[in-house]
């Protein structure tokens, strides 16, 4: 049987158990990574001094809860995914390493101290993430709205990226997060929509594309983005499909990066997909439309967003000029 110890960035130990609710299910062995898929350990003086920031803001972080292999990258270029309402999620996604649970009240302090973060960071552009709250009302949506406006406040030439739940059975919640105007509103679909009832079953797919098209009715000059995984077992045509239904949604933005699997409770990898097959589903989603596209193994929603972002206005003004 294959294990993994889970390495705690915020405490430097091994971490508290975090998916109590998947201990019954069957193991699933972790498989061997290729070598195109492997990262070395974060050790830049920088990644620590982020890492510092962080812990003394008392801030969580996507790149630490879903242990993302980018990590020591983008940390020691000061680039941090600030996940915002607590490290507790309401739901029990098959791929996500982030911990399911009944999550703490909201911290109403958490928006200055994000926005404290940014500006010692310098950040010119930033993503802001949750997890899922179907706790509260309106899912946390007038949260993400006093963050977004926390950071206008403080650092007003800072572009704002988005990350957001899917705000399901939580009415006029995205107008009141499109109302507080994020450069980009970025939500991921994760996988094709045959794949939900057992990688996403706490979600639906027609939610998750009717949000992103509604973010474009409510305010069209709002960058959308969504995101997949791939190697869970999706087929080409069925990718193929996915960027139709979020073209015809106008979503400007798809990324696509290989699952990798958490621990031996989450979903296995059904198979590593190439860098050559990526480069190939990339070119596809550029003939389809798409404004930008990220397209690789180690691709993920928040990697390198500040450059990606800094060529989609780029992209968008060159259309807008060609179109007169």
């Amino acid at each position: 049987m294959s294990t993994r110890v889970e390495i705690d960035h915020r405490k430097g130990g091994t971490s508290r158990i975090r998916h109590p609710e998947k201990a019954h299910r069957p193991d699933n062995p972790i498989a061997r990574k290729p070598e195109w898929i492997r990262v070395r350990a974060p050790n830049h003086p920088t990644y620590h001094e982020t890492r510092t920031l962080m812990r003394d803001n008392k801030l969580v972080t996507v790149c630490e809860e879903a242990a993302c292999p980018n990590i020591g990258e983008c940390w020691s270029q000061r680039h941090a995914t600030m996940m915002i309402m607590g490290e507790i999620c309401t739901r029990a996604c098959a791929f996500c390493n982030v911990s399911t649970g009944l999550p703490h009240a909201l911290d109403e302090g958490e928006p200055e101290r994000v926005a404290e973060a940014v500006a010692k960071l310098g950040l010119r552009h930033v993503v802001i993430t949750s997890v899922d709250r179907d706790d509260l009302a309106d899912g946390g949506a007038q949260h993400f709205a006093r963050v977004i406006a926390a950071i206008r406040a403080t650092s007003p030439d800072t572009t704002i990226e988005i990350l957001t739940p899917d705000f399901l059975r939580k009415d006029k919640a995205l107008e009141v997060v499109v109302k507080a105007r994020p450069d980009v509103f970025n939500h991921n679909l994760e996988t094709v929509p045959r794949l939900y009832p057992t990688i996403r079953p706490g979600a639906r797919y027609y939610q998750s594309m009717r949000l992103l098209d509604r973010v474009k009715q409510l305010d069209p000059s709002i960058f959308t983005k969504s995101g997949l995984m791939l190697g869970l077992g999706e087929e080409k045509m069925e990718l193929a499909q996915v960027m139709d239904d979020l073209r015809i949604a106008d979503v400007d933005f798809i990324t696509m990066g290989q699952y990798l699997q958490p621990t031996v409770k989450h979903a296995a990898v059904a198979r590593f997909v190439t860098p050559e097959e990526f480069e190939e589903y990339g070119t596809m989603a550029r003939v389809k439309g798409f404004l930008q596209v990220s397209s690789s193994p180690l691709t993920r929603s928040s990697y390198h967003a500040d450059t990606d972002f800094a060529q989609l206005r780029e992209a968008r003004n060159k259309r807008l000029k060609e179109a007169l």
